[in-house]
This record gives C-alpha cells, sequence and structure tokens, in this order.
C-alpha cells in the first residue's frame, strides 16, 4: 500500500467529523472506534500519537492524556469512499477505560458454526471480562471470586505439574501443562492490573539492553 491522499479529499460529514477505527498493529485487533475532526487528524498525523474529537466533551482529547494509555501510530488509512479511517497503533496500555485491551468485548451474536481464532489478547479479553462481569459456573470468576491467594496457588500447581511433565520427557503433557499454567498466569496478570503489552515492553527493553551490550562488545 504505497498511495498517499490529500486529506483534503477526505470526507468530512456535517459535524466536521470522520470516524476512526482504532487497530492494534501486532494483533489486528479492533481497540475501539473514535471520531477525528480535521484538527484531531492533524495533530495525529503530526505527533505520531491519537487524537480525537469527543462528541461528549466538545472538544480535543489525546488518548492517554489522563490514563497514560498512549496509542502510537503506525499508519493511517482511508477506506475506497475516503469517509473513515482505520488507524494502526501500537498502544502503551488498555484502549479501553474499563481496563480492557479492547471496547468491543460484549457478545452480541455468535455463529457457533464458525469459531474466532485463538489469540492471547481475545483470551486476555474473555478473562478480563469475566473479572468485570461475573458468570455463573465460570471457573474463570471462581478464581477472581476467591482472590490472590487462590490465584496464586494455581499459579505454584500449575508450574509443579509443568516441571512434572518436562522431567518424564513427556512432550504431549508437558503441552498442556504449559497452556493450564499460560491460563492462570493470565488470570494472575488481570487480577494485578498487568497486560500483555508489560511483559511485551519489558521483554523489548531487554531486547534494547542486549543489543547494545553486543554492539558494545564488538566496538
Amino acid at each position: 500500500m504505497s498511495d498517499f491522499i490529500d486529506i483534503n479529499k477526505l470526507k468530512f460529514d456535517k459535524n466536521g467529523l470522520i470516524p476512526a477505527v482504532v487497530i492494534d498493529n501486532t494483533s489486528k485487533r479492533i481497540l475501539t472506534l473514535a471520531y477525528m475532526n480535521r484538527e484531531s487528524l492533524e495533530i495525529s498525523m503530526r505527533e505520531k500519537r491519537t487524537c480525537f474529537w469527543s462528541r461528549s466533551r466538545q472538544r480535543l482529547w489525546r488518548k492517554g492524556e489522563v490514563s497514560g494509555n498512549v496509542q502510537h501510530i503506525v499508519s493511517i488509512v482511508c477506506d475506497c469512499d475516503n469517509d473513515a479511517l482505520a488507524v494502526y497503533v501500537n498502544k502503551d496500555g488498555p484502549a479501553c477505560h474499563t481496563g480492557s485491551d479492547s471496547c468491543f468485548n460484549t457478545m452480541v451474536f455468535e455463529n457457533d458454526n464458525e469459531h474466532e481464532a485463538f489469540s492471547f489478547e481475545g483470551l486476555m479479553d474473555l478473562i478480563n471480562g469475566r473479572k468485570i462481569h461475573k458468570k455463573e459456573g465460570s471457573y474463570t470468576t471462581y478464581l477472581f471470586e476467591k482472590g490472590i491467594d487462590k490465584i496464586l496457588k494455581k499459579v505454584g500447581e500449575e508450574s509443579t505439574e509443568v516441571v512434572i511433565a518436562a522431567k518424564s520427557d513427556d512432550k504431549k503433557d508437558t503441552i498442556y501443562e504449559i497452556a493450564d499454567l499460560a491460563y492462570h498466569v493470565m488470570v494472575l496478570m488481570v487480577e494485578m492490573g498487568i497486560s500483555i503489552d508489560d511483559i511485551a515492553n519489558e521483554l523489548a527493553s531487554r531486547h534494547v539492553i542486549d543489543h547494545k551490550v553486543k554492539q558494545e562488545k564488538m566496538t
């Protein structure tokens, strides 16, 4: 995709607004729907961070100005009619004010014959949803109701199961136990307000440090 459009050719509505669908550049998951006017779009392009027009407050607002959950713009694409935007971002934290990675979490309809591809982001959203909207009979809700001690106990138990399976050189069982451990660690993350981005940023910072060390050794 190499063609660029002059923003003067974009079609803003009668209120001077254009819808902007914000998308996670890594997972391609839709994060939120917001609106931009010409000024907020120009600010977004200049600062390389999302800035929107708040219809309820009738003012400009930069995503993360209060929460710190800034969205760094990778690219902005318009649709074929020039009247809607897709904004691809790398985010510093949750997109939704509820603390969820995405604002789109409440199911309206689901076709049982078609299943959404698995992603860690999707699982994280599901776990977040079980914490915010408790569901009777849900194991995840049960863990949150029991609290941090129960969650930590399960993380410890599953860690031990991984060690036992690996020590037995049972690859299939080890995969199964690692999956159990990953799930319970994610429940712990939600309980403590830790996002996947927090972990990714920590690993990224270590990668940068390792790269610098290697460069220093070569000089």
